[in-house]
C-alpha cells in the first residue's frame, strides 16, 4: 500500500466524518433492501418502466444474495490518524488533472444517500447520476447521464494501472456495462450500491471482481 494511497483515503474517512456526520451511522451500519433508507425505482404502468422495474428488481437480489465479502471497515479507518493536508493554496491534483480534495469532498458528501434509479440528488441517486454529480461539481466536467455512454468518455486504463479519479466499470445486470463508480486508491472506489447507496467498496470482494469489465481516466481539457 503506498503512502499517497494511505493519505488519499485516510482524507477520505475523515472527511466522511467531519461531513457526513448524520449520514455515517448510517453509513457504518449498511442496509438492505429492506431497509427504509433504501429507495426502490419510482416507474410508471407502462412497458418500458415495468422492464426497467423488472430488471432492477432483479439486480438488487443479486446483490444482496452475494454479501460483498470484502466490506470496508470504516470503523476502524476512522480511528487512525489523519495525513497532513498540502500547503496552503497547493492544489493536489488527479491524474487527469482535477483537484483531488474537491473530488473527495464531493464524494464524502454522498456518503450514505439512498440508492434511486434516475435518482440525481442528496435524497436519491443512482451509479452514474453520483459520478456524474461528483465530476460536474468538482470540476465542471459534463460527465453523460448512462454509465454504458460514461464508458466512452476519456482513455481506457488497464486494472493494474488504476489511478485516483478514474471510473470503474461493472456488468451488473447482463447488459455492460451497467454500473460505475470513482476508483480512490488500493482496490478501493466510491459508488451508489443498488443494495447500500453511497458507499465505499472493494474491487477485491468477490461480487465486484467478477464483474469487473474496465476503466476509463477523464482528463480535463
Amino acid at each position: 500500500m503506498s503512502m499517497m494511497g494511505v493519505a488519499g483515503i485516510r482524507t477520505f474517512v475523515f472527511g466522511a466524518a467531519v461531513f457526513c456526520a448524520a449520514a455515517a451511522p448510517f453509513f457504518l451500519s449498511g442496509c438492505g433492501a429492506s431497509s427504509p433508507r433504501f429507495r426502490t425505482p419510482a416507474v410508471a404502468a407502462d412497458t418500458a418502466d415495468d422492464e426497467n422495474e423488472i430488471r432492477f428488481a432483479s439486480k438488487i437480489r443479486a446483490e444482496v444474495a452475494r454479501e460483498d465479502d470484502k466490506k470496508v471497515d470504516v470503523s476502524r479507518v476512522t480511528k487512525r490518524p489523519t495525513a497532513p493536508r498540502p500547503p496552503s493554496g497547493r492544489e493536489e491534483r488527479t491524474p487527469g488533472g482535477i483537484d483531488r480534495d474537491k473530488v473527495l469532498l464531493e464524494a464524502v458528501s454522498y456518503l450514505g444517500t439512498p440508492y434511486e434509479y434516475g435518482g440525481n440528488g442528496k435524497d436519491g441517486i443512482d451509479c452514474s447520476g453520483f459520478t456524474a454529480k461528483v465530476y460536474q461539481k468538482a470540476s465542471s466536467i459534463t460527465l453523460p447521464r448512462s454509465a454504458r455512454e460514461q464508458f466512452r468518455m476519456g482513455s481506457e486504463v488497464e486494472r493494474d494501472s488504476l489511478l485516483f479519479g478514474d471510473l470503474v466499470f461493472f456488468n451488473t445486470t447482463g447488459h455492460s456495462p451497467s454500473h460505475v463508480g470513482i476508483y480512490l486508491e488500493d482496490y478501493l472506489f466510491a459508488h451508489a450500491s443498488v443494495s447500500s447507496g453511497v458507499t465505499i467498496s472493494s474491487l477485491e470482494s468477490t461480487y465486484y471482481k467478477g464483474r469487473y469489465v474496465g476503466a476509463r481516466r477523464i482528463v480535463r481539457e
